[in-house]
């Protein structure tokens, strides 16, 4: 069996290279997520005050708002190590033994993208989480019979996107439930002016404000910009990054004022100009725009929707008046009450 394919980290947190990685590593470096923290904070010192693990934790809202970064935080104020692994990865129940086995007590192991897990390996869980052992069954046939392993007591957090795939099961056995929002203006200002600083670049506070306004609340995505204009501002500006080459390297990269990419405007023209406005199906859109439908759910639709700019219909997806406003397209009026859509195109051709 290949470790290395399953557990993709197995140190503490503090030990990651320090020179490039602008993760915080304690609750008082983490910015935002108020809420989240202060009910982690308490649960993990109740666990410390006790010496005992913390109960498992599920993590779950859209990319890029710091599930990895709180499950590395978890462990280092645990301080335990972290098994870092992924739900596809674990692709048969030996491969989740191989990795519960290796456990040591109070560890977390963290399980990214946990709604990908495969049912089998999910039904090997259960009694892992619930009453930290596992049954293994050796040989086969008639002569077939169930070792069961006991495990350290840990905590497992798990990451997920879709927190609606995960089945009842599974969810329920997670002691602490959170979900993470997006992030307001000011948590991305701090946020970016703290990666500045450990990335050494000078930076004034009305561009990071710039950049902070054009990250669709998300650290991620802040963080990528933030890297992206520092480039610009080496090369093309005299290294220090302003409002006004926080602009021009924005303009470059595609990113207008409201956070929307290429891909964003290229999914909400397409239902505008194509498709009359909507409804239009998920699928339409993604094979429109040549992306997944999955990207298009999970990465594109939330902050749209967040904005306005698309609604969600039993019959597909729909462009808003204020899509339309933003790219300075007119709506086209809705037909007379009572008047077919059809019968509007009849008379047109007459």
């Amino acid at each position: 069996m290949d470790d290395d394919r399953l557990i993709t980290s197995m140190k503490k947190p503090e030990d990651t290279d320090s020179e490039i990685n602008i993760r915080p590593k304690t609750f008082k470096e983490y910015t935002g997520q108020e809420k989240v923290k202060n009910n982690l904070e308490i649960f993990i010192q109740a666990a410390l005050n006790r010496s005992e693990s913390l109960d498992h934790v599920l993590l779950y809202g859209p990319p890029g708002l710091g599930k990895t970064t709180l499950a590395n935080i978890i462990a280092n104020e645990m301080n335990v190590h972290i098994r870092t692994t992924s739900g596809p990865a674990i692709e048969r129940p030996g491969d989740l033994a191989a990795i519960l086995t290796s456990l040591e007590p109070k560890d977390v192991l963290f399980i990214d993208e946990i709604h990908r897990l495969n049912h089998t390996v999910e039904e090997v869980l259960y009694p892992a989480m619930e009453d930290y052992c596992i049954d293994i069954i050796i040989g086969k046939g008639p002569s077939a019979r169930t070792l069961r392993l006991d495990l350290p007591k840990f905590t497992l957090v798990g990451a997920t996107t879709r927190a609606g795939m995960l089945s009842s099961p599974l969810r329920d056995r997670f002691g602490v439930i959170s979900r993470l929002e997006y992030y307001n203006e000011e948590d991305l200002v701090t946020i970016i002016n703290r990666s500045a600083a450990i990335l050494n670049v000078k930076i004034e506070p009305e561009g990071a404000r710039e950049i902070a306004r054009r990250s669709r609340g998300t650290p991620r995505i802040a963080n990528r910009l933030l890297r992206r204009i520092r480039d610009f501002a080496e090369i093309k500006a005299d290294g220090i990054i302003t409002q006004e080459v926080a602009q021009e390297g924005l303009v470059l990269l595609e990113v207008d004022s409201l956070g929307l990419d290429k891909v964003d405007r290229k999914m909400i023209l397409a239902i505008i100009e194509r498709f009359g406005g909507g409804p239009v199906g998920l699928e339409t859109i993604a094979a429109t725009i040549s992306e997944s439908a999955d990207t298009v759910e999970d990465v594109y639709e939330p902050y749209l929707m967040q904005l306005g700019f698309l609604n969600r219909t039993p019959r597909g997806r729909m462009a808003t008046s204020l899509a339309y406003r933003h790219f300075n397209i007119t709506r086209p009026s809705p037909p007379e009450s009572g008047v077919s859509q059809a019968s509007l195109f009849e008379e047109r051709d007459e």
